[in-house]
Parts: C-alpha cells; structure tokens; sequence
C-alpha cells in the first residue's frame, strides 16, 4: 500500500521570510495515490463520527480516484459550501476517525478535499447559487467569520433576502483577521466573498451594530437577525507585573500583522523583530503567533505551556474514533519554536515599566488511569525567569462579549459566557459566540443546524 505522505510544507529556509502559504499542493498523481488508499469502508466513520458537515468522504475520493473531478466536487460541496477554507485551516477531525488509521496512518482526507476545490475553482465549475425563488423574508446576518458567512449562504439559497453586517473593513472575521497569511491566503476569502456577492447576499462593512447601526433597527427591517459574532473576550493572565510595556493579547498581535498584509494598516501596532517572544498557552493561536513571530526577525521564540505534555500516539484516553489527544507539531514550530509544557506563570518582571521576563515554576498533573490530566501540582524549588522582551497571551477565549450586538438585542448569557438565542422575537446566535469558541468546522455545522430552525419557524 502507498504510504501517506508526511512532507506537504514549502522548505523551512523558504517560508519563514514571507507570508505565502506554507503548504505546498500536492500533484494529482499525487493524490490519485492517497485516495486510493481510501477503502470505501462499509461504517466511514470519518464521515459519520468524524466530519460536523457530514462529508461524504469516501464518495468524493473514490469519484476523484476515478478521474471524475466533477462529479467529485458535486459531492464535496453538497454538504460543504466553503471546502476551499476548512481544506487549509481544519485540523481533519475526519482522519482522526478514519478506520484506516487503525492498524495504518489515515487517508490524506484534507489534501484530497483542497485538490478537488482548487480543480473545480480552475475549471469553473465553482458559481455564485442563485435561488430560483425569493421567499420574501429578510435576514440580518451580524458577523462575516465561519459561522456567519455559512449562515449567510446556507439562508440565501433557501430564498431568503441576506445582508451582513461586519464591523471590521472587509468581510470574513476570524478567517481574515485572525489566521496568518500562511496558512490562509486572504485571496481565497475574496474570491468567495465575490461569488456570495453574485448570488445576492449584500455586505456592509465598517458597521458596528449598536454604534452605527442599533439593533432594534434590524429587528424593525428583517424578519430574523442572526448573531456570529464569535468570543471576543480574550483570557487574561491577571499575575503581578501585567501592566508592563511588553505584554499583549495573540490576537492584538495577529490582527496587526494581517492588517499590515491587507493594506489596511502601515505600521504593526506590536512588532517581535529583535525580541525574546514567549508565547504562553500551547494551542493553533500560539502556534500562529510562533509562525508570525518569526518572519517579523524574532531574536528567539518559546511557547509555553501548564498542560502536560501530550502522548506521541493517540492516548488511551481518547479511542478511536474519538479526536486523539496526542502532541501535535504545526509547521511554525518546525520553523524555529523551542517548547516547554508543565510550565505555570507567578508574575511579569521588568524595568522602568518595560518587561524583561517572567518569573515561572514547573508542576506535575494528576492524572486518570489512562493518562489524563485532572490537576495541576506545584513542584518545590522549581522557580525560574524566563527573559522575555514580548509576551503573548494565547490561552483561549472566555466567551462573547456581553456588550455592543448583544446588550443592544438583549440577549442573556449563559453561565459560560455564551449567547442565548430569542427565537420567539426572531434572533438567533450561531458559531462560537453560541457554543463557545471551537473549530471553524464546527461554527459552520452549527451555523447549518441554526439555519434549519430559522427556515422552520419563518416559513
């Protein structure tokens, strides 16, 4: 049997000196090979346990092995209206289910998808989908990330008139300006923000609902306002020392930098050249931040990390075919990204109110009788500084915020910062400001379920 192909990255000495994307695309001899290790299983976990679209995976890979790229990509985009972003950015939930990854390494299901988009965008066969009828109802979509745009789409193919509000220059939240340029050229975003254009959804930027637009407005003009909003609120490190120059959010840090690449800004608000970075939190944001860290000339990086160290292969904690919990290395830590796990932060240390480090200690977990980390424990005379001129917090997110679209539409929050939908007044919540914050993949399979709901109680 073939073997799956590990090398899918642009030379280490290449890619770190610009933005492009990282990951070179395989040839369709290439993939020819890898879906055809695809064993059209009689149960495709990949597609039931796996996939939250319900990809029809070993359907589009057998057509495409065929050499039928059109009736592969008829396939793919039934159930997945953007391939083209989950194909560079999912973290492939369905290989983690693949029954070939069993007793073998599991099908390249992410290569295969991002070489069927890319032939149909080549071939034209990727248009605009106009409804054939108008239903006569109007919906407000506020938020153009995962969740929004998915949204948008999903209710104007079913008839409905779409408008997104976005409150940043240019649509596509999160995908824009929240990932690097590396993994997601921002072209790909416009050239579907285009189509959806043709299609008849109408965007308008710049537009922050309860400053320049108030919500009750949206509930007067459209018979459903749906919220995608995602979980702005950052989680903070409230240690000794937090107020000194040096110390930043990741996204702050993200933004800019995609800001800067995007022509909407000159100058990054903050700048790693030169710098000691230390990355605190071990999750894709701090691996962003690594990535983004080191092309801006990054004297050194480090992320670190409370959690323990993760398995080299799938934990007895998570079977198959469960998401494995097992130690991921991205291709910015490749690129030049010293990490360090069992690591807790005591306080920010500086001079003159600038950071020079971070003062930390080591612990161990207590663990589950398969190996799962329940609780952290502080090793004795572990105590050490880290020198750092830049620390970027990249711990995850608290949930939505409570004000601006939410206050405005009077929405209540969950226990977990989450926002509870209205349907008896017609708004709704999608993605991660509903769930919190979570995969792309997943804001956009929530965004289809809510979708449903909405058709049924407005016609």
């Amino acid at each position: 049997m073939t073997n799956r192909i590990h090398d899918i990255y642009r030379p280490v000495e290449e890619r770190r000196h610009d933005f492009s994307e990282v990951e070179i695309r395989l040839t369709k001899e290439q993939i020819h090979e890898q879906m055809l290790r695809c064993h059209n299983c009689g149960v495709p976990f990949c597609h039931g346990a796996g996939c939250p679209l319900g990809n029809v995976i070993p359907d589009f890979n057998s057509a495409a092995a065929e050499g039928d790229w059109l009736a592969a990509w008829r396939i793919l985009s039934e159930t997945s209206f953007f391939p083209e972003f989950t194909c560079r950015i999912c973290p492939a939930l369905c290989e983690g289910a693949c029954c070939n990854g069993v007793n073998d390494e599991p099908v390249m299901v992410r290569q295969c998808e991002k070489v069927i988009v890319e032939t149909a965008f080549e071939n034209g066969w990727v248009k605009p989908v106009v409804p054939a009828i108008r239903n006569g109802k109007r919906v407000a979509v506020v938020g153009s990330g995962p969740s929004g745009l998915y949204a948008a789409e999903a209710l104007n193919r079913a008839g409905f008139e779409v408008k997104v509000f976005e409150a940043n220059h240019k649509p596509g939240g999160l995908l824009r300006y929240g990932i690097p340029d590396f993994k997601l050229d921002k072209h790909v975003i416009d050239r579907r923000i285009a189509l959806m254009r043709q299609a008849g959804i109408e965007f308008m930027t710049d537009c922050r609902i309860g400053v320049d637009v108030a919500g009750q407005y949206l509930r007067r003009n459209y018979d459903a306002v749906v919220l995608a909003i995602g979980t702005a609120c950052a989680r903070d490190l409230k240690i000794p020392g937090r107020e000194l120059d040096g110390v930043h959010f990741a996204l702050e840090f993200l933004q800019g930098q995609n800001r800067v690449n995007g022509g909407e800004a000159r100058t990054l608000p903050v700048n790693a050249a030169g710098k000691r970075v230390l990355i605190i939190g071990g999750g894709d944001t701090g691996s962003d931040c690594a990535g983004t860290a080191i092309r801006q000339g990054a004297a050194s990086v480090k992320q670190v990390e409370i959690m323990p160290m993760p398995p080299e292969t799938r934990s007895e904690s998570t079977p198959w075919p469960a998401w494995p919990w097992m130690l991921r290395t991205s291709s910015s830590h490749k690129e030049g990204c010293e990490r360090e796990w069992n690591v807790a932060s005591d306080r920010f240390l500086g001079e003159d109110g600038v950071l020079t480090g971070v003062e930390v200690h080591s612990v161990k977990w207590e663990t589950t009788p398969e190996g799962r980390p329940l609780k952290p424990v502080a090793v004795e005379n572990t105590s050490r500084v880290i020198e750092a001129d830049l620390v970027l917090l990249a711990m995850g997110f608290t949930g939505a915020e409570a004000e601006g679209p939410a206050a405005d539409l009077q929405l209540k929050m969950t226990p977990r910062n989450g926002l509870i939908p209205d349907p008896e007044h017609h708004v709704y919540t999608v993605g991660d400001c509903a769930t919190g914050a979570s995969l792309v993949v997943r804001a956009m399979a929530n965004a289809r379920d809510a979708v449903r709901q909405i058709i049924r109680d407005l016609t």
